[in-house]
């Protein structure tokens, strides 16, 4: 057994489920940039991306109006927002050991994508729906119970609830101008984009994320710089 198959075993142990449609699987882990060079279609993790987002969604927002009945909608959307967004996609990605089981071209490895967040959160996504697909939502269920459970007891500091706002907060509070947010890559297919943001504070370093929105990034990118400053 090569090195990624064993991979592949060790993702499905962490998972807590083994798939009945090993192929649903295969496509979860297959990036797009498997298909660079091949004369024939091949199937990669897109379109399980853009459904493994909109599982995830319903199974964070059904958790929490489950746990917190008292809490108002705004409450409830930061809260969302927080574990689905890509950063803590990836965190849990890396947790389960996403990285060394991708399917990924010899151009993609060489650049490290088994270690980039952005190819391991949208990974997660894919994987979910891979499970919602072949085991159906209770599957689906168990596995973001069991995937997300350090997420979900670990809560967000207000920092990263509002980053761009904490972010300007710093910088106004050391005298700089506002911070800039510049797109400066857009990739993946219209229905899925990914958009990697520079954020830049006058006298510091810029930072750059990725998002499935230019908003998501743009926090993401927030968050980023704060962490590397030690500001949160």
């Amino acid at each position: 057994m090569n090195q990624r198959a064993v991979a592949v075993e060790q993702l499905m142990a962490n998972l807590g489920y083994t798939f009945k449609d090993r192929a649903l699987l295969e496509r979860a882990l297959t990036h797009s940039s498997v298909a660079e060079g091949h004369n024939t279609k091949i199937s990669d993790n897109e379109r399980l991306e853009f459904l493994g987002d909109r599982v995830l969604g319903l199974l964070v927002a059904d958790y929490l109006v489950r746990e917190f009945p008292e809490a108002d909608e705004g409450r409830l959307s930061a809260r969302l927002h927080s574990l689905v967004d890509k950063s803590a996609c990836a965190r849990v990605g890396e947790a389960l050991g996403i990285g060394p089981a991708l399917r990924l071209s010899a151009g993609e490895t060489k650049t490290g994508g088994r270690r980039k967040a952005g190819v391991i959160a949208d990974a997660v996504e894919a994987v979910l729906a891979a499970v919602y697909r072949d085991g159906g939502l209770d599957a689906a269920r168990a596995v973001f119970d069991r995937a997300w459970a350090h997420e979900i007891s670990s809560p967000p500091q207000p920092a990263i609830v509002n980053p761009k706002s904490a972010l300007q907060e710093w910088a106004q509070g050391l005298g700089h101008p506002l911070p800039t947010y510049t797109i400066v890559e857009r990739t993946g297919s219209d229905h899925a984009p990914t958009f990697t943001v520079e954020v830049v504070v006058q006298g510091y370093e810029p930072v750059r994320a990725t998002g499935r929105s230019r908003q998501e990034a743009e926090k993401a990118a927030a968050v980023a710089l704060m962490k590397r400053e030690g500001v949160i």
